[in-house]
């Protein structure tokens, strides 16, 4: 576990390291106008983790209409579009600082009732993160990533 790590909202000056953890920690990478267009509609639930004034991690959500995976009819629904770690400080409890304050915040802010992401089938350790903070594979979806890889994807109801 790291101490001095500070979770806080992402700001506008933040974007471009934001950017730079995810070029580093992920093959899926995105526009400038998407993370911007993110931070501005949902903000509340667009967190940066910190370590020593270092952005080594962050959280993009982003809440939308539809039916439930777990709850039946239209509901509110929470999703975590991307989450990163740099690598030099995954396994010290930051992913699940920044998953954890997330859900916090769409249920607080947005009204969600359910949250869901999708992740790499291979990636085991976001996985078992993830089942740990009480979400469950509820589908798979084929060839998701450009890589041709198959996605869970995963919900927990709130």
């Amino acid at each position: 576990m790291v101490e001095n790590i500070t979770i806080r909202e992402a700001t506008e000056n933040d974007i471009q390291k934001v950017i730079e953890v995810n070029l580093i920690a992920l093959p899926e990478h995105y526009t400038q106008d998407f993370w911007l267009d993110h931070l501005r509609a949902w903000g509340k639930a667009f967190l940066v983790a910190e370590v020593d004034n270092k952005v080594v991690g962050y959280v993009m959500c982003r809440v939308e209409s539809g039916i439930g995976f777990l709850r039946r009819g239209l509901i509110k629904l929470g999703h975590v579009v991307s989450i990163a770690v740099l690598p030099e400080y995954r396994r010290k409890g930051i992913g699940r600082r920044i998953m954890e304050e997330s859900i916090k915040r769409l249920k607080e802010y947005y009204n969600v009732s359910e949250i869901y992401l999708e992740v790499r089938v291979s990636n085991v350790p976001a996985i078992n993160l993830y089942e740990k903070l009480g979400f469950r594979k509820v589908k798979t979806i084929k060839y998701y990533y450009l890589d041709g890889e198959d996605a869970f994807v995963m919900a927990k109801t709130l």
